[in-house]
């Protein structure tokens, strides 16, 4: 079984809890007893790094969870993240110091507890500089109310300017088989400094299942129906690969699901990894690949097989990219 690994002062198990899926992004959210029951099912299985936000659900995530395992808060490492909010009806990022606290505080509330152990902004606000921002969150370190300072989304320039301000404990970003952004720049940036590296949609939202995803039968709020990687000509390349990752699983007795994570999981110590689902077997599948050890030479297969320049379509269309602060590779070829 891997070992937990750090993040800021804690040590945490290496497979945690994305909770986003519950309440947000594919489809309608999970009743609410659903929900809790997966909650404190993953908290019986050994999860103990929860990962939400005030966006999820308008708040209703970070509700639910509270409700769900509030109660037993020294079982778990807590984290959520800022910025990202709605007003008159419209997203928005608002990165200055008095929403920033504003919405600690209200998700403080939610969530039934007096400190949150990593607190992100959830995306840069070029509008405010990232020194004032993350002063913000050095402060509420200051009073208390969060144990550390987390940035999601961002580039490798950026995290070295927050980095400057207040230490940054952990840099979230999408991090999977055929999403390798983050070997541009940023995963060697956090490892220089002493940043977790969080990988979120390790499972490349569902592309690494056991059963293929069916993308003609995606909700119409399912955010992957907006995604180039799963329009109709795009996905059924993709999937050409999935055969030989099947095989490769094969060979070593285990899941898609697991491999995938596994991988992730090989690319650093610094790195860990929150997959999300809605599932209970999906959730206890996942966890598993904490005991999963892939050789070497399987390991660059499959980093081969999936080589970034080799996946049809980008993670995110030109006004998705726009919204983030993330390297690309120069074939991607997204639009300023």
């Amino acid at each position: 079984m891997l070992a937990p690994r750090p993040i800021g002062d804690a040590q945490v198990n290496a497979v945690g809890l994305g909770c986003m899926n519950v309440s947000h992004a594919y489809g309608p959210a999970l009743p609410e007893e659903e929900s809790i029951r997966l909650f404190q099912h993953a908290l019986d299985t050994g999860y103990d790094f929860f990962d939400t936000a005030s966006i999820y659900g308008m708040g209703g995530n970070e509700t639910v969870l509270g409700k769900a395992i509030s109660h037993r808060r020294s079982e778990y490492f807590l984290a959520s993240k800022c910025v990202m909010g709605v007003r008159d009806g419209e997203r928005v990022l608002d990165g200055s110091p008095e929403h920033i606290k504003a919405q600690c505080d209200a998700s403080l509330d939610r969530l039934q507890t007096d400190v949150i152990d990593l607190y992100y902004m959830h995306r840069l606000d070029r509008n405010v500089p990232i020194e004032e921002s993350v002063g913000a969150l050095a402060d509420l370190v200051a009073q208390g109310k969060i144990r550390h300072v987390g940035l999601s989304e961002m580039s490798a320039e950026t995290l070295r300017r927050a980095h400057a301000v207040h230490p940054i404990a952990a840099m979230q970003s999408e991090y999977s088989l055929w999403t390798r952004n983050p070997e541009i720049s940023v995963l060697e940036t956090c490892a220089e400094l002493g940043v977790t590296f969080v990988s979120f949609s390790p499972v490349g939202r569902g592309f690494f299942a056991d059963e293929p995803l069916n993308t003609e039968a995606l909700h119409e709020i399912d955010l992957r129906g907006r995604l180039p990687r799963f329009q109709a000509d795009n996905y059924a390349r993709n999937l050409q690969k999935l055969d030989a990752t099947r095989a490769i699983a094969d060979e070593l007795g285990c899941g898609i699901p697991d491999l995938a994570l596994a991988w992730v999981l090989a690319q650093g110590e610094h790195v860990v990894t929150i997959p999300g689902t809605t599932r209970i077997d999906h959730l206890e599948q996942n966890y598993t690949a904490l005991g999963l050890t892939i050789p070497d030479e399987t390991l660059n297969r499959l980093g081969d097989l999936f080589s970034p320049e080799s996946v049809a379509g980008n993670r995110y269309s030109d006004a998705m990219q726009r919204a983030v602060d993330t390297e690309c590779f120069d074939f991607e070829g997204h639009q300023a």
